[in-house]
Order: C-alpha cells, then structure tokens, then sequence
C-alpha cells in the first residue's frame, strides 16, 4: 500500500502528484517506508534540539531571577516619599515629643517602623557621608518623660529647676570625628532679672562599631550664654574622671541609625529612645 510523506525540500518530481497550497509544502506518495537510519538521524536532531531549548530556558530564567534573589531592588521611591510624610505629620506638633501622651508615642514609632521596614538595611561603612552635617532634632520619645536626659539621668524640666528646653541639633564631623549635641536653654532668674539664655554644646567623638551602630564618648560641655549675656564669655564643663563617675553615668552611649537619606534621619538609641532629625 502506498504511504503519504510530507517534503519541506525540493519540489516533487514529474512522477509525484502534488495539491495547491499557498504554503511552501508538497505531498508525494512513496511505495517504500523511511529507512530507519533517517528515523535515527531525526529523532537525534530533534533530541538535541530540545536540550538547546531547555538550556536557553534556564538561562533566560536565571538572568531574570538573579537580581532579585541577591535583594539589589531599590526602595520605591513613592513609597519612601509618602512614608517620610506620614511620620513627619504624625511627630509634628510634638513639641519635639515634650507634649507626647502615650498614644502619640505609639502613633510615632509605627510610622517610623514603616518607613525604616520599607527602607531595608543601613550601610554606615559605605555611606558614611550621609551622616556629616547639622541636624535638628524634630522628635524624641525620650521627652516625654520630661527630663533632658529622657530616659538617662538628666535634669527635670520645670521641677526642680525652672529650665526651658529650646532648640536641639547634632553637629557631626566624619573627618575628625566629632560628634556635637548642641541644646539651647533658658534658666530662669529672680525677678526682675531677664531669664539666661545658653548654649550648652557637648562634645562627644564617635565610633562605627557595626555596618549602622554608632558609639559615642564623652569629653567636654561648653556653655555659651546668648541673649541678653551674650558678652560673657563660654564656660568649659570638663569631663569627670572615670573613677569619680557614677556606673549609671559613663559618659558614652550607643545608637543604632535605622533609616537615612539626604535630609532625613532616624535613630534608636541604646535604652530605646526613638529620634528623629531633619538636615538643618
């Protein structure tokens, strides 16, 4: 019985029957069956055919999935934008967190968490610049509990001194490692004396000790009084030897910087004071 066989090659002899196609494709009859030597040359091409398609596949697959996999995504930008916004808004009106109530703590850290979870890690060892500059200080939950200090020792506001807690900044130097907390007060006087207005600036130099910890020690306290006494010249406070310091008092601290940027930062201290600073 004659067989039918499909030719992609050349056009059918005079012997061959052929149907009108617009495809590039003729049938021809054949009386006898392939060789099983063209059997095994086909079935070897279209072997090794699929195993180039299945190399090309994992290929592709790998060159897309690879970037993803080492977690080199960049934050998305809108979200980053909206979540600084949020936890701006929500510290706003704080009194750099000095009128907070509890449900303003918890409302603040929140946001802070989302914007430090969007974020992603710090690398303090490779953006170290990021860090020199001025800052302000806009919010930390240590105020709340109305010490200078926050939750380390430190004086009452409005107790046993009638202190007015004014402006707060941080100056760092990444070159000579200067780390500066600058506070402006105001003290209260007898009347009819004005109230004295200073400047105390506490002279600190700092450490990485991790990709985005930060140790910092103790030196000096400048005094500098302004307003109304700004003549008088700066008081230098040194620091207290270690031997006369008490264990609660070291001199030295610890923070951890959780999310920073250009203008922004946060900071989550050792004894879990949340801060956060904006450039100045």
């Amino acid at each position: 019985m004659a067989s039918l066989a499909v030719s992609l090659s050349a056009p059918p002899s005079s012997s061959s029957s052929s149907l009108s196609s617009p495809f590039p494709i003729s049938f021809t009859t054949n009386s006898r069956k392939p060789s099983n030597r063209l059997r095994l040359g086909f079935l070897r091409e279209s072997t090794s055919h699929q195993r180039r398609l299945s190399a090309k596949a994992l290929l592709e697959e790998t060159v897309v999935l690879g970037p993803s996999e080492k977690g080199t995504q960049e934050p998305d930008a809108n979200l980053i934008a909206s979540l600084k916004l949020k936890l701006l808004s929500a510290v706003s009106g704080l009194n750099r967190g000095l009128a907070a109530n509890e449900e303003d703590l918890i409302i603040a850290d929140s946001a802070a968490k989302e914007l430090e979870n969007a974020w992603g890690h710090v690398d303090l060892e490779s953006d170290l610049d990021k860090l020199q500059g001025r800052w302000k200080l806009i919010y930390s939950s240590a105020f709340s509990a109305r010490t200078l200090g926050g939750s380390r020792p430190g004086p009452p506001i409005g107790r046993l001194l009638p202190i007015t807690l004014g402006q707060v900044f941080q100056r760092i130097d990444i070159l000579s490692k200067d780390f500066d907390n600058i506070v402006e007060l105001q003290l209260g006087t007898p009347w009819p004396l004005p109230p004295v207005e200073v400047t105390a600036t506490l002279a600190h130099k700092f450490e990485l000790i991790g990709s985005a910890k930060i140790k910092i020690v103790f030196e000096k306290t400048t005094v500098k009084p302004t307003g109304s006494y700004s003549q008088l010249p700066p008081l230098d406070i040194p620091r207290i030897p270690d031997q006369l310091r008490l264990q609660s008092n070291t001199g030295s601290g610890e923070f951890e910087v959780t999310y920073i940027d250009s203008d922004t930062r946060i900071t989550r201290g050792d004894r879990g004071e949340l801060r956060v600073f904006v450039i100045s």
